[in-house]
């Protein structure tokens, strides 16, 4: 999800920005979030076909939740460093 929400739209863009995950898994990850409503899939007609993927208004709403698990674990970490000093 990150990798959508840093601008990557293209299944090849957003495969080559996350290490280490197959085609496979990705292509599954990306099927089951648009199934979840967390992203839109929109098909070009164009030759060749142009598919992109982009996070819906609905995804953003726990933008929030994400931005305090990303504090809670930055402090967790200093506890964590401080107490094996």
């Amino acid at each position: 999800m990150n990798s959508l929400c840093n601008g990557n739209r293209r299944f090849r863009e957003i495969e080559r920005s996350i290490p280490g995950i197959t085609t496979r898994m990705l292509s599954k990850e990306l099927k089951d979030m648009e199934l979840n409503k967390l992203v839109k899939r929109t098909v070009y007609p164009d030759t060749p076909v142009l598919i992109e993927y982009e996070p819906t208004a609905y995804c953003r709403t726990f933008g929030n939740i994400i931005s305090e698990m990303i504090i809670w674990g930055r402090e967790h970490r200093k506890m964590i460093v401080e107490d094996k000093v």
